[in-house]
């Protein structure tokens, strides 16, 4: 069924549709229609789930890994600040190899107080075990939450399921909602591997001293990396039922192209359009729209970028001292090969300012003029 929905009842409407038996949240703007909607279908019956109201983002976090400790599907959202409040839990599920599902509304942090877009919350969680995925429009961003219960369930790890403040979150558009029987096709009841169980006793979460506590980061990072696979054979699963699929990146005309923009979120909407007008002018305009963050798609992106001479990557984020994070990332991914791309990082659209035609255009006009990158990012759109 067709219905206009807001990108944030995009995520609620997969929520649903995913048989969630625990969810817990905090409200926190542009996050708080997603979890609003969840609850009224609590209290209206249409979901056969409890909500678990709490005071503060810690404590959601500290909800779901109980209950998903317990073996039931659970799921939680936030933005901004209570992400942040969350960093120490973020650590407990991906350590409990909990398949928790979380929604999060990328949201600037302050001060300057803000509540417009920005990506720095989400991507300062980069080292925490978490898979991240980035959405682009609202049907993405209901698929997306789908496919993200079934890779947590999968490997073992939760999934946070990553979308733009207003841009995205507050936005209405055509989504595609399926029905429950054809996502029970996908999306089975959850059957952990793992749980608490009275009648099996055992600890969780106890004290790991030095012979054991490696070893247990270590099959973290063997479980981040077989994401790779599984992912590739739950988007085929999904494509054969939904016809939808969206990659671990998207790359659009880079097969010849001079420069390639590399962005994720929103703004890869806009790129498209700059991206076709400009190879109407004969210029040789490529994209790369980032999906999947962690794990990074290193192979994927090394594909993509392997005849580009200069790679323009458009960071909404910014790591202090360093510059923007997904060129910092792609950087890494392509150092070693013998590829002759160079990076050129920039930054811009922060706090919620606009990412324009324009302001991609100067971003693409520089990088083509460029012989070599810069070691600083590039800050485009400040108000000098």
């Amino acid at each position: 069924m067709k219905k206009v929905i807001e990108g944030s009842h995009g995520v609620s409407e997969a929520v649903r549709l995913a048989n969630v038996k625990v969810m817990s949240a905090y409200p926190i703007t542009p996050q708080t229609h997603i979890v609003e909607a969840l609850s009224e279908y609590c209290e209206e019956g249409l979901m056969d789930a409890k909500f678990i109201n709490v005071e503060s983002e810690h404590s959601a976090m500290a909800a779901v890994i109980g209950a998903s400790s317990g073996g039931v599907r659970t799921f939680t959202a936030t933005s901004s600040h209570g992400l942040a409040l969350m960093h120490e839990l973020l650590h407990w599920a991906s350590g409990a190899r909990l398949p928790i599902v979380m929604a999060e509304v990328n949201r600037a942090l302050g001060p300057g107080w803000n509540i417009w877009m920005d990506q720095t919350d989400s991507l300062a969680q980069r080292d925490t075990g978490w898979i991240q995925l980035y959405c682009e429009d609202g049907q993405e961003v209901l698929d997306t939450t789908l496919m993200a219960f079934r890779l947590a369930e999968t490997v073992n790890l939760p999934v946070m399921v990553v979308l733009d403040a207003f841009f995205l979150s507050h936005t209405f558009e055509v989504i595609d909602v399926p029905d429950q029987e054809t996502v029970n096709e996908f999306l089975p009841e959850f059957k952990p591997s793992v749980c608490l169980d009275q009648d099996n006793p055992f600890a969780m979460g106890q004290m790991a001293p030095p012979p054991f506590y490696m070893e247990m980061r270590h099959n973290i990072q063997q479980a981040m990396m077989s994401v790779h696979d599984a992912y590739e054979k739950i988007e085929d699963e999904f494509d054969n039922i939904f016809g939808n699929r969206y990659g671990k990146l998207d790359a659009m005309l880079c097969e010849d192209a001079d420069v390639v923009l590399v962005m994720a979120g929103t703004a890869a909407s806009t790129a498209r359009t700059v991206v076709s007008a400009l190879r109407k002018k004969g210029v040789k305009a490529g994209l790369v729209k980032i999906r999947m963050f962690r794990p990074f798609p290193v192979a994927e992106m090394r594909e993509a970028l392997k005849n580009a001479r200069m790679v323009a990557v458009v960071d909404r984020n910014c790591s202090f001292g360093v510059g923007g994070i997904f060129a910092q990332e792609i950087r890494a991914a392509l150092s070693g090969t013998e590829s002759r791309q160079k990076v050129a990082g920039f930054i811009t659209g922060l706090g919620g300012r606009d990412v324009t035609p324009e302001i991609l255009e100067e971003i693409y006009e520089a990088a083509q003029k460029m012989e070599d990158a810069p070691d600083e990012a590039i800050w485009v759109g400040l108000n000098n």
